[in-house]
């Protein structure tokens, strides 16, 4: 995060609720709009989480995960602001090494009917989307967006640091299997020691008048999934799909960006069977598809997709699944 650029925020933020400026040693409260006292200097950061999944082995391949539109379990961000951190979050994803983010758009599934309760049926929407060439779904949501420590002020003539909270939730399903693989519910706080903000401005107030702010903090509370959301993707088999075939030519929608090389052979598995109890009809697993055969990857193509030949084996056709061969 840029520091300088967060002082330069939160030194304007402030003195957008005040309506004139008193001496450091005098406080007094002449509107509902209180004066300030401002000692810019850096924002001190501390992050709190709880994972509930994580790590087990790595690969060096590039795996897909989409991210479905932020959730706000308030309501009171606007939808132009939600969009703004999303299209930043996928941004900042992007920028590292271990996954490929993509836009909700890619997996040509209405997303309104499986959305209850400020939640995505994640499940569901793994079902509709297993030809989408992505592996997992990612859920982000706002909880909470405050002042910290704001309920503990003794006299509403208190002069407050500025201190905030943002408290951010994610969740990420396997699209193939449908199991959740992470679960993390994370607080960031950010403080600026010298900077005083009276007790009267409430915190609804103040983030409404400094969206610049709001949009800083929920980003930077995404941002901190990050390391999070690579570990627990090494869970997936990295995978992708046979696009199309043409004469000799087969058409995969995993290349280079993915971390396809040239000459690498890769397996084409079937989906395997939905398999479920007998007697309760509870759903079990899958059961693992059958080995068609393998192909060798000789050019590359678009923005992230591999021409390959057959290897070995026959009987190819479109959306069969491709894993790394070992």
């Amino acid at each position: 995060m840029n520091h300088i650029f967060l002082v330069l925020l939160l030194t304007a933020m402030v003195a957008s609720c005040t309506t004139k400026p008193v001496q450091e040693e005098t406080v007094e409260v002449v509107s509902d709009e209180p004066p300030v006292i401002i000692k810019p200097s850096l924002l001190k950061r501390t992050i709190k989480d709880l994972n509930l999944k994580a790590n087990l082995d790595e690969s060096g391949m590039k795996k897909r995960v989409v991210v479905l539109p932020l959730l706000d379990r308030d309501g009171a961000r606007s939808d132009e602001l939600l969009k703004k951190v999303y299209t930043s979050f996928l941004s900042d994803l992007n920028k590292g090494t271990d996954v490929i983010a993509l836009d909700s758009s890619e997996l040509k599934v209405e997303l309104e009917p499986f959305l209850k309760n400020n939640e995505y049926q994640l499940e569901e929407i793994a079902k509709k989307s297993m030809n989408s060439g992505a592996s997992a779904l990612l859920e982000a949501k706002v909880v909470d967006l405050r002042f910290k420590n704001s309920n503990h002020l003794e006299s509403r003539n208190e002069i407050r640091k500025a201190s905030f909270e943002v408290v951010v939730k994610a969740r990420l399903v396997s699209i193939r299997t449908g199991q959740e693989l992470m679960n993390i519910v994370k607080t960031v706080q950010l403080e600026e020691e010298n900077t005083k903000i009276p007790s009267q401005i409430t915190s609804d107030i103040f983030f409404e008048r400094n969206p610049e702010l709001v949009e800083l903090l929920i980003r930077d509370g995404l941002v901190d999934f990050v390391p999070k959301l690579a570990e627990s993707m090494t869970q997936i088999t990295w995978e992708g799909r046979i696009a199309a075939l043409q004469g000799e030519k087969i058409f995969i929608n995993v290349g280079k960006i993915s971390g396809v090389q040239l000459g690498d052979i890769l397996k084409v598995v079937e989906d395997g069977n939905e398999v479920y109890d007998p007697e309760l009809g509870y759903h079990i697993g899958k059961v693992p598809g059958k080995v068609k055969g393998t192909l060798e990857v000789v050019s590359f193509f678009g923005q992230d997709g591999a021409v390959s030949v057959i290897h070995s084996g026959a009987g190819f056709k479109e959306n069969d699944r491709i894993e790394l061969y070992e």
